[in-house]
């Protein structure tokens, strides 16, 4: 860039050809894409995908199997990008990950889709990359023993926080109760992790454990690299015990404290087993 203009510059990678600006192989055709999608579902539940081959090419053109790169596909249907990922990543032994956006459309009442339990098309979606991935292990047994097909589903929501924030005229003796916890009843200790998980940058395709420490739940995400304990009437034990462990972030709930004695010693328990753990109660 120079004087806030950019430059584009043209790279060529040895032992490769410039892409044809059109493709006519039969691999690339929808036809293709149609018939894998109703001989793995079982059913035409979705009409005229793009070819698992197709987008592997495309991928194989920008990405390199040793890179781990990510695959973002915002408009994602019945989940090909994904399918062809997993392929990809089977052929060379690549580490790709893939990103699915797709708005929940609902099928037409009508359609096969709908008939076989597929009420929009994110529904589709999750179930084609699950087929494919157990069929992408079936098909080559030894050598894709290591082949991560997992994926995570994650939805766009309101935030989990109750509106706290009133003018004076609207304190009411009736408000009282609903400020005494700031977080919505309806929300799952899952729901919560996330959002620290965003908040604090944490990749949401992270290594989560469940486990228990002093009797009580916790989420262990990336070996104590966050440490999130949900459950109510966490005491000092507790607290001890989950600072022992040197997380290097630790995330709890207000209301989760068992008492005023829990939130008085709480930076004194981190202070002294773990200091440099980064606190934040939410």
């Amino acid at each position: 860039m120079r004087n806030g203009s950019y430059m584009i510059v043209e790279k060529y990678r040895e032992g490769r050809m410039m892409a044809r600006s059109v493709w006519w192989d039969k691999d690339t055709n929808t036809e293709k894409g149609t018939l894998l999608v109703k001989e793995l579902m079982e059913g035409k539940v979705f009409d005229y995908p793009k070819t698992v081959e197709m987008l592997m090419k495309t991928i194989e053109m920008g990405t390199d199997s040793d890179e781990g790169a990510y695959v973002l596909d915002f408009f994602s249907g019945s989940g090909t990008t994904a399918h062809a990922v997993m392929q990809l990543n089977a052929k060379d032994g690549g580490n790709r990950k893939f990103i699915m956006v797709q708005l929940p459309e609902r099928t037409d009442e009508k359609s096969e889709a709908y008939k076989a339990g597929y009420k929009n098309i994110c529904e589709i979606g999750k179930e084609r990359i699950r087929r494919a991935g157990r069929k992408i292990k079936e098909d080559s047994p030894l050598t894709t023993q290591d082949l991560d097909i997992g994926f995570r589903v994650l939805k766009c929501d309101t935030s989990n926080m109750k509106e706290v924030y009133y003018n004076p005229a609207e304190y009411e003796a009736s408000l009282f109760p609903r400020l005494e916890d700031n977080i919505k009843e309806d929300r799952t200790p899952e729901d919560l992790l996330f959002q620290v998980m965003l908040d604090l940058g944490v990749l949401l395709s992270s290594k989560i454990e469940e486990t228990t420490i002093a009797g009580k739940k916790v989420f262990n995400v990336e070996d104590n690299y966050l440490i999130a304990c949900f459950d109510s009437n966490v005491t000092e034990e507790t607290i001890k015990a989950i600072a022992k462990q040197k997380p290097y972030y630790f995330v709890m709930r207000d209301s989760s404290m068992a008492n005023d004695s829990v939130a008085t010693n709480f930076d004194q328990i981190f202070a002294t087993y773990s200091p440099d753990t980064v606190r934040k109660v939410l």
